[in-house]
């Protein structure tokens, strides 16, 4: 086994912040000088990535490469889980579709892949002084102990120290704390080097009390009191509460549908980084209002996403807006829910073959195949007044579509992407705000068209404002925690 350091982020809950502190561990070691490379064994989210050769992995390990100065790789994120229902999900490791399995079926499944994981980390290991590792959920969901690869089972298969991370926004989190360390087996207590205590508001004095009756009933140190830091950096859970349905006090109007199994939603972070266009999602037709640019998001179930829209009204709210000239864009699954239609021969979105009819605004069909197109591109927007823009994004998708129009863009390699009719876009190319530019031909058209004055700013680019953040973030957190201590304990393991 390899000897690099190693430290691992558990939390009390989801959401309790392991992704973010993870990431801030990430780039304060590489900010001291090492090689760093972050670590999740098993990840469960519709927010994807497309490595530079091809590969599909977690969203929040690439923050997290990011964070370490390292080039995203599927070795970080060696299991990607992306649910298809509520009891299933397309199973996918080391970057490659492994089927599609029910909660069940997984549960039983998941044994076997345990070594693949060990191998994907011995290797980083090998080429790295720090592995950063994030467990999944909380340790102490006991029903799940038997078999575990992604927190307490991995930690004590690599020796790696735990820093256990509680949520006190959220409230409770002393219990948060002491209840997961009670409920764990006396070898896994061993293993939690400190507790953490995330998202902190108020006055620390006030807390210490608290601190240290926590201390001596679990029986395990307080490493750092992190406060609630406001740093904006891509959110790995395609349900999280930033997906608001309010309007914001911007100028500009952008609704993104918030469609059931909607992905990749990090698209349109950079849109909501600008200074005139606010960006709300939006589920209810009666919540759609008259927004300047309805945009139709990716999904990991086209055609039952469509068929919600049918049934709940929004399908016809945007035909409606699309008929009077408001400007509707559709990206990846949204752009195929555009055309005319979506054919599935083979059952490829759930078992059964079927077609459903589109929203028809795009003179596009699409046919699902087995096969899944995992490409990095790069590509020059050729749709009317957005012309010009350069993109530099990625496809993930399942379906082969039939373009009868012009294209939205055309790729570095010649080939053609997307469609555009008038005022309804649509593409394949995830990220396609990620560059700027998009972003600022875009808030210049929608400003002409509503007779406002564009507010000029160089553009920049969504990797160099992430690098930003990051530093906040490492700045936070490592005047927070006890960094001597985390080396200590590393060097100790």
């Amino acid at each position: 086994m390899s000897r690099a350091k190693r430290i691992m982020v558990q939390g009390t809950m989801s959401g309790a912040g392991k992704s973010l502190l993870c990431a801030a561990l990430c780039r304060i070691f590489a900010q001291d000088g090492y090689r760093v490379a972050p670590f999740k064994s098993q990840n469960m989210a519709l927010n994807s990535y497309v490595t530079r050769d091809g590969l599909e992995m977690g969203r929040a390990q690439v923050v997290q490469a990011q964070a370490a100065e390292a080039e995203p790789d599927v070795r970080m994120n060696p299991i990607l889980l992306k649910p298809s229902s509520d009891t299933g999900s397309q199973v996918i490791v080391m970057g490659e579709i492994r089927g599609q399995m029910s909660a069940a079926e997984y549960f039983r499944y998941k044994k076997q892949l345990f070594p693949e994981v060990l191998a994907a980390f011995d290797s980083l290991a090998a080429e790295n002084d720090i592995i950063v590792i994030e467990g999944a959920g909380s340790p102490a969901e006991i029903n799940l102990r038997s078999g575990d690869i992604v927190n307490m089972g991995l930690a004590l298969r690599v020796n790696a120290p735990v820093l256990l991370a509680g949520d006190i926004d959220r409230g409770g989190v002393f219990a948060q704390l002491y209840g997961t360390v009670a409920l764990l087996q006396p070898e896994e207590q061993a293993q939690i080097a400190g507790l953490v205590i995330n998202k902190f508001r108020g006055d620390l004095d006030i807390l210490r009390p608290g601190l240290s009756m926590l201390e001596e009933r679990a029986g395990k140190p307080v490493l750092g009191v992190v406060p609630y830091l406001k740093v904006d950096l891509d959110d790995e859970d395609s349900l999280a509460p930033c997906l608001t349905q309010e309007s914001s006090h911007k100028p500009l109007d952008a609704a993104v549908v918030r469609l059931p199994r909607i992905s990749n939603f990090t698209d349109f972070t950079p849109l909501e980084d600008h200074p005139q266009i606010g960006v709300r999602y939006v589920d209810d037709p009666r919540k759609l209002g008259s927004p300047d640019i309805v945009i139709l998001p990716g999904t990991k179930s086209t055609m039952a996403d469509l068929l919600w829209m049918r049934q709940n009204g929004l399908e016809a709210a945007v035909q409606k807006l699309a008929a009077s000239g408001t400007l509707v864009l559709g990206v990846c699954g949204g752009y195929q829910m555009l055309g005319s239609a979506i054919h599935d021969p083979q059952g490829v979105e759930h078992g059964t073959p079927g077609s459903v009819r589109g929203l028809g605004l795009l003179p596009i069909e699409t046919t699902f195949l087995p096969e899944k197109s995992r490409t990095r591109v790069q590509a020059t927007v050729t749709a009317g007044p957005l012309a010009g823009a350069r993109l530099d994004g990625y496809e993930i998708h399942m379906g082969r579509t039939e373009v009868k129009g012009r294209p939205f863009c055309v790729l570095d390699s010649g080939q053609p992407d997307g469609c555009a009719l008038g005022a309804v876009w649509g593409t394949y190319l995830h990220g396609l705000f990620d560059s700027g530019e998009l972003v600022q031909q875009l808030a210049a058209l929608l400003c002409q068209r509503k007779g406002l004055t564009v507010e000029t700013a160089q553009a920049m680019s969504h990797a160099a404002y992430q690098q930003t953040q990051l530093d906040l973030l490492a700045a936070g957190v490592r005047e927070a925690l006890d960094m001597e201590q985390i080396y200590r304990v590393m060097e100790d393991s």
